[in-house]
């Protein structure tokens, strides 16, 4: 299983997940205070909603959701040796569930992630996120481990 993600920054979390709960034909797959997210089957989709950072209808954060911890190995490999710096993160808590991801800078700062979900992360101090995601407040999340490789390089990594 692997999918794209799109993360928004949105003004109203009610009246977006109405709108993309009827564009999509699907409801959310969890809601949490100023966020939501959907697993959408056709097309293959993670729609992440995030209330109140960033400038709404804006783009928070783009990414990849795979499998496992494997795979996130494999495109932090794929994408080193493209000459992309990749940040590597392990057991972060990110968007309310502990994830292991590597981070990519596109061009035009373009964020993206590769992620693996490993374990739902309910309560409020869930979100998370560092300055690449959700909170767009510059704070990492606690306990996650980050690295640095090498980098320089726009080509496509994955």
């Amino acid at each position: 299983m692997s999918r794209m993600q799109l993360a928004l920054n949105v003004s109203d979390l009610d009246e977006a997940i109405a709108f993309y709960s009827a564009l999509f034909h699907a409801e959310p797959a969890k809601v949490r205070p100023g966020y939501a997210n959907f697993a959408i089957v056709d097309p293959p989709l993670k729609l992440v909603l995030i209330e109140g950072a960033g400038e709404p209808g804006s783009i928070n954060h783009l990414g990849i959701e795979v499998a496992t911890t494997d795979e996130v190995a494999a495109a932090t490999v794929d994408c080193a040796a493209q000459g992309m710096e990749t940040s590597i993160e392990t057991g972060t808590t990110c968007c309310y569930a502990v994830q292991d991801k590597v981070w990519v800078e596109g061009p035009d700062r373009a964020q993206w992630e590769i992620y693996t979900v490993l374990a739902d992360a309910p309560g409020p101090d869930g979100l998370g996120g560092d300055e690449r995601c959700c909170t767009g407040d510059g704070v990492e999340s606690p306990g996650a481990e980050t690295v640095h490789t090498v980098a320089v390089s726009n080509a496509p990594c994955c």
